[in-house]
């Protein structure tokens, strides 16, 4: 039996991981609801779109980024779908940040290049909510919770990308409270669009008495309209011409003496951005999913119809496997993203980078899966597999490069706790799930233990075979899991861990080798 993303969401959200045990006044006939209707949105209104938005583009005329959004932006809108995990106190409905995971889910499947402008508001909003004055969570969050206003996060430039310790855009204070930021930004999604009237800009700056490196970095919002109705003096310059998701503008974002806001504390900037970049890294991992799923059903409905040898293809062995694995990855991918979103704080930290890698990697190795179930004609726009595979392979790259997710598991969430959380989890809930899960987990813990113990620059290199395998073995748990519960997930979890789990035994002998790499790099 198949069940369809939504149902696979609703069963994660009310069993898997009960939502409505932990949260008073929800229940799984609304957690169920919620996800009926983003399906019907996604399939109604985005998905009808997304090819003719993926040749349309986004395009820069005279001076302003226009899109091929503008009636899904007003049904997302109309819809109230931004405010789901909004904080009541300003409009929003309050419900549990993994419900909105589940909706982000469906509708990135549906449009991954619409859906990225909601995925960086709701980072902006949980910022804001988090860092910024009463004042100003009161003038900023109504309007982005009701999407009048959407949301953008400023940090790369061209020559601060991953380490932003050389981050130059400056913030000259005006003597009102108010700073002028001068500087450009690139790789800014929907800095500009035609979309709201407004949208509010976080931007990473320098204070003159700033500090040298990451410790001198504070945060500040920049509105494109003043509150007077004036246009701030900050621009789109240029987009970017990408691999995929072509209908999201990517913007060359100058700041020409932009009126600013600073946001918390002075030099404090980079941790009150990480509330906004935390979302974001787990909302792509999200992302990763929903193009799996989106590849697994263009390849599903494809291989059922196509005849070949006088049958369907999806009855000849090595389509069947390539189906079967497109379906048991997505649904693993699926429930681990899920269960982070529900996790408690120590918990969702430990799964974030492995979620924002581990999912992001398999959703363009489903997304291939998908195209090659296709042949030829997958290699033909017309089909849509090439679009996911192209929208999907960006993923792995922004919000932090699935290496920078790997070297942070490591770094910062294995050995910052003496590897207590990771232990924890392997040895006490992994392990006593299934016989072969036991296995895999005992020799994902003593690889954790050789990497608490190993010289940095060992440990280093071997990051991202750890974060591998670590996916594979807690995507396995999580369908085991499934099962227990669900003999209908059964034969899927069978199948997982009999031939897919072994990737990360594949992956761990890498972690050991780390001296082969230390020595190349030395040669």
């Amino acid at each position: 039996m198949s069940r369809t993303p939504a149902e696979d969401i609703a069963f994660a959200l009310t069993r898997l991981i009960p939502l409505p045990q932990r949260e008073p006044g929800l229940d799984a006939a609304t957690v169920a609801a919620i996800l009926t209707e983003a399906e019907r949105f996604a399939a109604e209104v985005l998905a009808p779109h997304a090819q003719e938005a993926d040749r349309i583009g986004a395009r820069l005329e005279n001076g302003r980024v226009r899109t091929p959004y503008a009636a899904p932006y007003a049904a997302w809108r109309a819809g109230g779908w931004q405010s789901l995990p909004a904080p009541p106190e300003h409009g929003g409905q309050g419900l549990p940040f993994a419900l909105w995971c589940g909706v982000l889910e469906l509708c990135s499947a549906a449009d991954m290049a619409f859906m990225l402008c909601p995925l960086l508001t709701a980072g902006a909003i949980e910022a804001i909510a988090r860092h910024a004055s009463p004042d100003q969570r009161a003038r900023w969050l109504p309007p982005l919770i009701a999407a009048e206003w959407t949301g953008t996060m400023c940090l790369t430039e061209p020559q601060a990308g991953s380490d932003l310790s050389d981050l130059r855009t400056r913030a000259e204070p005006l003597g009102d409270g108010r700073y002028a930021l001068h500087g450009q930004k690139i790789y800014i999604t929907y800095g500009d669009h035609d979309l709201t009237e407004n949208c509010l800009h976080l931007v990473l700056a320098r204070l003159p008495d700033a500090p040298a490196g990451t410790r001198g970095i504070s945060l500040f919002a920049a509105p494109r309209l003043l509150p007077d109705g004036r246009a701030n003096a900050l621009r789109a310059a240029g987009l970017e011409r990408k691999l995929g998701i072509h209908a999201s503008p990517t913007c060359v974002m100058l700041f020409e003496g932009a009126v600013a806001e600073l946001i918390g504390e002075p030099h404090r900037g980079l941790s009150a951005m990480f509330a906004m970049m935390n979302n974001a890294r787990l909302a792509v991992g999200i992302q990763g999913v929903g193009q799996g799923a989106r590849a697994l059903a263009l390849a599903e409905a494809y291989a059922a119809q196509r005849i070949q040898g006088g049958r369907p293809i999806a009855r000849h062995p090595d389509v069947a496997r390539m189906l079967a694995e497109m379906r048991a990855i997505t649904t693993a991918m699926r429930f681990l993203a899920l269960e982070a979103a529900a996790s408690p704080p120590v918990r969702l930290a430990l799964l974030t980078p492995i979620v924002k890698a581990w999912c992001t990697d398999r959703g363009v190795e489903v997304a291939h899966l998908g195209l090659q179930v296709h042949g030829g004609l997958g290699y033909i726009e017309d089909a849509g597999a090439a679009q996911v595979l192209r929208d999907a392979r960006i993923a792995p790259i922004y919000e932090g490069t699935n290496g920078i997710q790997a070297l942070d598991l490591v770094q910062r969430k294995l050995r910052g706790d003496g590897g207590v959380a990771m232990l924890s989890l392997l040895e006490q809930e992994v392990a006593p799930t299934d016989p072969l899960l036991a296995a895999a987990a005992a020799r994902l813990a003593e690889a954790a233990r050789w990497l608490l113990t190993a010289p940095a620059e060992e440990a280093a290199a071997g990051a991202t075979p750890f974060l591998e395998a670590a996916g594979w073995v807690l995507g396995g748990w999580m369908l085991a899991r499934a099962a227990a519960l669900d003999a209908a997930y059964a034969p899927m979890a069978a199948f997982y861990l009999r031939r897919l789990l072994p990737r990360a035994d594949a992956a761990l002998i890498q972690v050991k080798e780390a001296e082969v790499l230390l020595a190349w790099m030395a040669s």
